[in-house]
């Protein structure tokens, strides 16, 4: 085959598989504070197509021995009797360049912390689902889809819900050899902006990361000769850089 018809050929493939709505959730981790009971969270779509959005909610709960399994979340009907973290509305029209925002919404008893997975998933609307469309334009979106190879990437966010009298008590014991920051209170505190560097090279840096302590929870590391160690200890509102350095 011919090498420009080929490129061409490919360049038109890959306009193709990136026709479609495209969205974006923005960060990833967000938190509820004791003194909220509500969080905006926006989905932007940055395709060429509507998208239609699903969003799903599950707790995430924590074993004794450390791990974890996820449950849906149901609620029902009745107010008084729904406990845990819905979204409204559950499901979202964002246009195509657009923006849709949807509330998560916590309801029941706040005596300690709670996790929640949020699932934001792009679909193709049917009948049984509650997207206010009509045949017509259901079956016109479908089409305006065929057309081309389309991968509708959803999103998973962690959610905070931080009990009603949060509580903060971070406990550092540091030796020559190692690092260890433990969590005595109530609540998340966060590690972020992890990274080690060289003290004689400023360059040689290891990748940065973003650690989640949890209540009665201990992040640790062993001190390398010669590293420093760089990181944000975020208590809720108070964000705190700490170094540490191994000579």
């Amino acid at each position: 085959m011919n090498r420009g018809l080929l490129l061409s050929l490919l360049s038109v493939f890959c306009l193709t598989a990136q026709a479609g709505p495209q969205i974006n959730v923005g960060t990833v981790y967000d938190y509820l504070d004791a003194d909220k009971s509500t969080y905006l969270k926006r989905v932007f779509n940055s395709g060429d197509a509507t998208a239609f959005v699903k969003v799903n909610v599950l707790e995430i709960v924590y074993e004794a021995d450390g791990t974890s399994k996820e449950i849906a979340v149901v609620n029902a009907a009745d107010g008084a009797s729904r406990n845990g973290l819905m979204a409204s509305p559950a499901r979202l029209i964002v246009p195509a360049q657009g923006m849709q925002g949807t509330r998560l919404l916590y309801m029941g008893e706040r005596d300690r912390e709670r996790y929640f997975r949020v699932r934001f998933v792009p679909v193709v609307p049917e009948q049984e689902d509650d997207f206010v469309v009509s045949n017509e334009e259901r079956d016109d979106y479908k089409k305006s889809l065929s057309a081309g190879v389309n991968v509708m990437t959803g999103f998973g966010t962690i959610f905070f819900v931080r009990p009603k009298n949060a509580r903060f008590d971070t406990a550092i014991n540091e030796t020559e050899t190692r690092y260890e920051l433990r969590n005595n209170g109530n609540t998340v505190v966060i590690v972020d902006e992890f990274k080690s560097c060289s003290l004689s090279k400023e360059s040689d840096c290891g990748a940065t990361t973003k650690h989640h302590v949890l209540a009665g929870k201990t992040f640790a590391f062993d001190k390398e000769k010669g590293r420093e160690y760089r990181f944000f200890l975020i208590e809720g509102a108070d964000k705190k850089p700490l170094k540490i350095a191994s000579r």
